[in-house]
């Protein structure tokens, strides 16, 4: 279903209030026209696409949806060579007249075939520059017509040639316009001091089939001189063009004109700088001499004027010039392609190209490098983009250039109903004060309703009917007021209703864009849900079922049940039930039971089905465990036999709980006795030794302070006794003692 930016049905959408209104709408959109479409309080759109229609109950025969279509009139085959009774009855391309029927908006489209058949007649003029630097190709060309004659023939049994020259306008500054140039432009040129005088273009051998007369008029030539670089080959090229009875061209024969030259060419605007202002008019203008007699009163014609007339003449133009000057010409030069004549502006072509390879070439009309009797195709896309005036048909012409051949196209409009054409005054369906038009009624002034059944009276009251509350919208701008009532409008989105179109089903709270979350319908703006659901969106459920864990609990102890989802408390937790938590505290020992039960097939969860139902977790056993990834928990565990089972458990991307396992729990051996004993000793002798030292070097340390003490002592007393003034030496002194006691007695000693 086509729908707009905004989403809206665009044939709905667009208010159409007539049958050919909504044809302009879109190609799609289609009218029902059956009288008893639509017949309820809700305002049932007429113009809709066809399924729409046909659902709502509208017949086929009364839908109007024309579409656009081509008919082919004239399709002649296409001939293989050109050599019958008569050239009238040669096809060269096909089909040759066809009508096309469209609908605005629309498209359509046809192909054509066209094919260069074998043994066409063929004229060709040869165009000479005989400026004073084509002197050398004069030679060249002397016996060209019998060359020609000879090349063409191969393609072709009836063949013509015809000759024409030209230099330059005889105006200064292109020419010598002295008077002593008059006659012989080339006088005081040393290197050729003769010449013939300057002229514009002239005609010297009409098409004709006798070739020595070619070659007897190219050996006549003597060249002209011009002053600037540039001729006037394209005055020369538009004479050859138009001048159609001088020149001898066949209506039924390929056109070829050979221009030669070997420098550039005049534009238009050049002539001004010879005074000549007046633009060329694209006409004949040879005198009885068949040269051209307005070279000096006519500019230079233009680019377009002169490719205008070439296609016009169906004439192909061949540049034969010299390489220097080959980039002139380069993006001039004819090219065989399709052109459109007479094309209206109300249609928009577009062209795709089958050539030699088969291959279509979107957006080109043209295939280069055809040989004699290739046949290339062209697929033709036509739309209508408004509809013309009534009865304004229009035609237009394809052809390809240089072809008599061409394609006829009609072109007629679909713009108008089938059950326009009877439309009933007056009818009785409308109260016979309207129109039946269509399955509508266009009403007399002063009626109003679907079928004209009602009269207006005073607009206030008639619209305050229709209105819920004083200042609201006129059936809350949702529906019309026909006959002091609403009609609602009837919507995509669902349906309109109420007294005054205040209600509707699809205004309703929605969750993630679903309305009413899908659990419950909408009444006039508010969800009611289905059982089960509450909340405004309908989008809470009641069921806790989902919450429980597979080993029953809720939300795995870890969170709470909401709307039928756990919310997860616990840090670190996650998962449908809340089951994954690799960091919390539990972690190590809920995951314990499985890896007992699953791998040594003991534990609480012994038993086989309960191990299967709660610990769906990949088990790894591996004989060395990594113990390094950051996103994994090491758990450790002592079994039953007194040895340690170490495992870790991790979280993957893609939510699935692993649990890599040692393959066998590390069980420590016996003591050694003897190790034991030499332990022991060894640690009571390391520590005798030990303390040995330190006792050792605290007496070291504390006989090293005494002696620097007593050093430091000494020397100080022998500091005092040499050099102290207040010191005196000591004096003995011995007493002999006689025996002059009275006790007659003696005494021995010594006094100090």
């Amino acid at each position: 279903m086509l729908r707009t930016a905004g989403g809206l049905n665009v044939c709905v959408s667009g208010s159409a209030t007539s049958c050919e209104e909504c044809l302009l709408l879109h190609p799609s959109c289609a009218w029902c026209a059956q009288e008893d479409f639509g017949r309820s309080r809700t305002f049932t759109s007429r113009c809709d696409f066809m399924s729409n229609l046909q659902k709502r109950g509208c017949e086929s025969r009364f839908i109007e949806n024309p579409v656009s279509f081509t008919s082919v009139l004239t399709n002649r085959p296409l001939s293989l060579k050109g050599s019958v009774a008569s050239h009238d009855d040669v096809v060269q391309i096909m089909p040759q007249r066809i009508s096309l029927s469209l609908r605005p908006g629309d498209q359509t489209w046809f192909n054509l075939q066209v094919r260069q058949v074998e043994d066409y007649p063929v004229d060709l003029y040869y165009l000479m520059d005989l400026s004073l630097s084509m002197k050398d190709d004069l030679d060249t060309i002397r016996n060209l017509g019998t060359k020609l004659a000879l090349e063409m023939g191969k393609l072709t049994s009836n063949f013509r040639l015809g000759f024409g020259s030209f230099v330059d306008k005889n105006v200064s500054p292109f020419s010598y316009t002295a008077p002593k140039y008059q006659e012989n432009p080339c006088s005081g040129y040393k290197p050729f001091p003769n010449c013939i005088p300057t002229f514009g273009f002239r005609h010297l051998l009409s098409l004709t089939d006798e070739v020595d007369r070619f070659n007897q008029e190219v050996q006549k030539q003597i060249v002209s001189r011009n002053r600037d670089a540039p001729e006037g080959g394209f005055d020369a090229i538009l004479q050859a063009a138009v001048c159609k009875e001088e020149i001898g061209w066949r209506k039924d024969a390929y056109h070829l004109l050979v221009f030669a030259s070997d420098d550039g060419a005049h534009l238009a605007l050049d002539g001004r700088l010879g005074g000549i202002v007046q633009p060329h008019d694209g006409r004949c203008h040879l005198d009885e001499k068949n040269e051209y007699s307005a070279s000096a009163q006519m500019d230079y014609p233009s680019l377009g004027l002169v490719g205008e007339k070439l296609a016009e003449n169906n004439i192909f133009l061949i540049f034969a010039v010299t390489k220097r000057h080959y980039i002139l010409y380069k993006n001039i030069r004819s090219k065989v392609e399709l052109s459109v004549w007479d094309h209206p502006e109300d249609l928009s072509l577009s062209f795709s190209a089958t050539c030699q390879d088969g291959k279509p070439l979107p957006g080109l009309r043209k295939c280069a490098d055809l040989k004699i009797g290739d046949t290339v195709s062209f697929n033709v896309s036509v739309e209508a983009r408004s509809c013309p005036p009534r009865g304004a048909d229009h035609t237009f012409t394809i052809k390809p250039v240089g072809f008599k051949d061409r394609l006829e196209v009609e072109v007629n409009y679909r713009c108008d109903c089938g059950c326009s054409r009877t439309a009933q005054s007056n009818s009785s369906i409308c109260s016979s004060v309207g129109m039946y038009h269509c399955g509508t009624c266009r009403c007399e002034p002063g009626y109003l309703g679907a079928r004209c059944e009602c009269q207006e009276g005073d607009s206030s009251s008639y619209l305050s009917a229709c209105r819920e509350a004083e200042g609201k919208q006129v059936c809350s701008g949702r529906g019309e007021c026909s006959c002091n009532q609403c009609v609602c409008y009837e919507s995509e989105f669902g349906k309109i209703y109420g007294g005054f179109c205040e209600c509707d089903d699809f205004s309703c709270a929605r969750h993630k864009g679903v309305l009413c979350s899908g659990h419950g319908e909408c009444h006039c703006g508010e969800c009611k849900c289905y059982a089960g659901f509450v909340g405004d969106n309908c989008n809470c459920s009641t069921d806790t079922a989902s919450c429980l864990s597979d080993a029953g609990q809720m939300c795995s102890g870890r969170g709470s049940c909401v709307c039928g989802r756990c919310q997860c408390s616990e840090p670190g937790a996650f998962g449908d039930t809340c089951e994954k938590c690799p960091t919390c505290p539990d972690a190590c020992g809920t995951k314990r039971e499985c890896i007992e039960c699953r791998l040594f097939n003991s534990g609480r969860l012994a038993d086989n089905q309960t191990c299967q139902r709660l610990c769906k977790d990949q088990v790894l056993t591996v004989e060395t465990l990594n113990t390094d990834d950051p996103g994994a928990v090491l758990c450790l565990f002592k079994t039953d036999n007194d040895c340690v089972m170490k495992f870790t458990y991790s979280e993957h991307a893609s939510g699935r709980s692993v649990l890599t396992a040692l393959k066998e729990p590390e069980c420590g051996g016996g003591p050694d006795a003897l190790m034991v004993l030499l332990a022991v000793v060894g640690s009571i002798l390391l520590v005798g030794v030990v303390l040995l030292a330190a006792w050792k070097l605290v007496i070291t340390v504390h006989d090293r302070r005494e002696f620097a003490r007593f050093q430091s002592a000494r020397s100080r007393a022998r500091y005092e006794m040499a050099s102290n003034p207040l010191y005196k030496q000591p004096v003995s002194t011995h007493l002999v003692e006689t025996d002059f006691s009275p006790f007659g007695k003696s005494y021995n000693g010594d006094v100090h």
